[in-house]
């Protein structure tokens, strides 16, 4: 059976729910598996390796997840306008799957989290985009359809879903958000389902 992979980095928490949101939604459409993966920390200190199993959440996503999917939605908290380093170092591992096309003609879509409304969410979600563009992927966003995108007092953008997780880190995600999560995950899934 085909299958949607949602591939996320989360640090404390936010990411990993909108992942769970965004199942909800792929989940909607029949004949499409949903598979939840995340990446591993990195450090810039090599003293032990991660596990190869994690202790909670989600299996650590391989590169046959990746390269087997019919369409991956990819999500990271926001680190100073830009995607976070342990889904940076996974992405920079694909370049096995560039050089053989693997993923030409595969939808991608894209999710993210900040602290603050003006914390970088667009950037983020584009800095996402770029890896995948060179690697064959086309790009889905959420259209205005959402009328959720002009409503929003949180997150959300037509580039992808975004939280306004609040200085500490723990601002629920808002009814809003969770809509726009689901249907960038149904989008996504139908879109795959098409071009399998």
């Amino acid at each position: 059976m085909p299958y949607l992979l949602i591939l996320y980095y989360s640090r404390y928490g936010a990411v990993a729910k909108m992942a769970n949101e965004i199942a909800r939604g792929a989940g909607q459409i029949g004949d499409l598996e949903v598979k939840i993966r995340t990446v591993a920390n990195v450090s810039t200190v090599c003293e032990v390796a991660a596990p190869e199993i994690p202790t909670e959440g989600p299996p650590y996503a391989t590169l046959e997840d990746v390269r087997d999917c019919a369409g991956i939605i990819l999500g990271s908290p926001t680190r100073f306008g830009n995607m976070a380093a342990p889904l940076k170092y996974f992405i920079d591992g694909l370049s096995s799957l560039w050089l053989s096309g693997a993923l030409i003609n595969k939808p991608a879509g894209f999710f993210s989290s900040t602290s603050s409304l003006h914390g970088g969410q667009e950037t983020t979600l584009l800095s996402m985009m770029l890896p995948l563009i060179h690697l064959g992927m086309l790009i889905v966003g959420v259209p205005y359809t959402e009328s959720d995108l002009s409503t929003t007092q949180t997150g959300g953008t037509p580039y992808g879903p975004t939280h306004m997780a609040g200085i500490d880190s723990k601002n629920a995600l808002s009814d809003e958000e969770k809509r726009l999560c689901k249907a960038l995950g149904k989008r996504v899934a139908t879109i795959a389902l098409k071009l399998c």
